[in-house]
């Protein structure tokens, strides 16, 4: 069959094979129309790009590994709680490799738009689509940096056939390269788009909290760079008051996804439903509850908070409490709404648990396809950071614009306004603010850069175990057993090791890293 198959290719003529495919779509029949390019940027917002970082790494690594969040179900995610943590982590290897299935997808929809799109289509057009990619593949760098220290940059996947193994690149440069493509797509966005896309303020907004944690990098004497503060409260402070943007008006609904894509949301993974394992949003699994989950599926063991931080929020904190996770008592009436509601028995995550396929009005929802669109970045993040980046070296802050925004998120919570701005304060907010989204492990690190011993000290004083609660008294107590023992923290703790499997087939990581630029 081989040999007949060779003689047949042998036989045909070269013009033969050249042929285009009459009925397969390709790089060079497809770029031709604007409607194309925003094809192949629609691609970018989830699906298989997204689902191996986002479902294998996003929470465990922003959450559990923080302090968060205790799950003890799983090996790899009892080493991060521990941190006990090897090169052999699989959630070390879905993170990297999650990120990197990422930027090569927007490498792809980049080169293309420049190499093979239609003449016609206007430059407007090309470098809106362009931004579109790079704001992507610039907020996946970003997560590299913070997670992983220096990496390679890759622009071009076409080039790893010739050279497959790669330098890190210094820290300082993967910073910049994000901060570029960054503002590459804050100039090249529209303000305004069709729902779920990205505009100019989600790359404005993005560009202030990268300038934010960069400001730290080899500042560990406490003083953050100047220059970057500044360069954050200037692009943040710009979607604050410019954008016409306003926080949406309850934090509980921002997680439910009826209220997909809602105004606050500046960049969101787009998820739906029915497309089976490995292409969406997953995170249901967490679920306390297979009553309440799609098909009465899954929910094995619930993604539990942890005493540490349980104890940040005030009495006055419910809603956000409530909205974050659940409590032995807790009622949720939106949940098996049909049938009656949900009443927790313990505590566990609530947020991204947003109840089964009618629900949702979604028949082919099931536990590996939820329909939330979960934000990577909100509006609400950029208030606190432009109250940090206002706030910058300074011990404390009065000034009007910090307090304006830090107080807007407090009031939306139904909590008290603050006076009075300081680092432990904004920092307290942003782990209250966005619990269970994978955004308090980036905080610290960002904390990490200019005050390491505050950072060590922070994390090495955390009551990481789990508790329970009476909903008749109101009291929680606090479980010392019920989770294995920390290994304390040195700062190294604060970069991630490079997964064994990478370092396997390109030994090129392990060496120091070198300039990009």
């Amino acid at each position: 069959m081989v040999l007949a198959l060779v003689g047949a290719v042998a036989g045909c003529k070269r013009s033969f094979l050249e042929r285009p495919s009459n009925s397969q779509i390709s790089s060079t029949t497809f770029y031709q129309s604007t409607s194309d390019l925003r094809l192949a940027t629609a691609s970018l917002y989830g699906g298989s790009p997204w689902w191996q970082f986002h479902n294998g790494a996003l929470l465990q690594l922003g959450d559990v590994m923080s302090g968060n969040a205790y799950f003890g179900y799983n090996g790899d995610l009892v080493q991060l709680y521990t941190r006990t943590t090897t090169g052999q982590n699989g959630i070390l290897a879905s993170g990297w490799t999650g990120l990197y299935n990422v930027i090569a997808q927007c490498n792809t929809v980049i080169n293309a738009v420049q190499q093979q799109s239609a003449p016609t289509i206007s430059a407007a057009d090309k470098n809106a689509a362009i931004g579109e990619a790079r704001f992507i593949r610039g907020v996946a760098y970003y997560h590299l940096a913070v997670l992983w220290g220096a990496v390679p940059i890759i622009e071009d996947n076409t080039r790893l056939i010739k050279q497959p193994l790669l330098n890190r690149n210094t820290l300082a440069d993967v910073y910049k390269f994000a901060i570029n493509d960054l503002g590459f797509a804050a100039q090249n966005l529209p303000g305004t788009d069709a729902a779920g896309r990205v505009t100019t303020w989600s790359a404005q907004g993005m560009l202030g909290k990268v300038y934010l944690t960069a400001a730290g990098l080899g500042q560990n004497g406490g003083v953050r760079n100047q220059a970057f503060l500044d360069s954050a409260a200037k692009y943040a402070g710009n979607v604050c008051r410019n954008s016409g943007l306003s926080l949406f008006a309850s934090y509980y609904n921002l997680f439910r996804a009826q209220y997909n894509d809602n105004p606050e949301s500046l960049f969101a993974l787009q998820w739906t439903a029915g497309v089976g394992y490995g292409n969406g949003n997953d995170w249901l699994t967490f679920s306390p509850s297979s009553d309440i989950n799609p098909q009465k599926s899954g929910a094995w063991v619930p993604l539990a908070p942890t005493w540490d931080l349980y104890k940040n929020y005030g009495w006055k904190d419910s809603v956000r409490r409530k909205a974050s996770f659940m409590l032995n008592g807790d009622f949720y009436p939106e949940l098996n709404a049909a049938g009656g509601g949900y009443k927790a028995t313990g505590a566990g995550m609530k947020k991204h648990i947003i109840g089964n396929e009618k629900d949702n009005n979604a028949p082919t929802m099931d536990i590996w396809s939820s329909v939330e669109h979960n934000s990577i970045l909100r509006l609400s993040d950029v208030y606190l950071v432009y109250a940090d980046a206002i706030l910058g070296n300074n011990a404390s802050t009065t000034d009007p614009d910090a307090l304006l925004y830090f107080n807007k998120v407090r009031a939306r919570a139904g909590v008290d306004p603050a006076p009075m701005l300081d680092a432990d304060t904004i920092l307290t907010e942003r782990r209250i603010e966005f619990a269970f989204e994978g955004q308090y492990w980036l905080d610290l690190v960002r904390l990490s850069y200019y005050n390491p011993q505050k950072a060590v000290s922070m994390i090495n004083s955390q009551y990481r175990m789990t508790f329970s609660y009476d909903p008749t008294t109101g009291i929680a107590t606090k479980d010392s057993t019920a989770a294995p023992s920390v290994v304390p923290a040195t700062i190294s703790a604060f970069t991630l090791q490079i997964p064994s499997s990478e370092l396997t087939s390109d030994p090129k990581l392990a060496q120091p890293p070198v300039p990009y630029y």
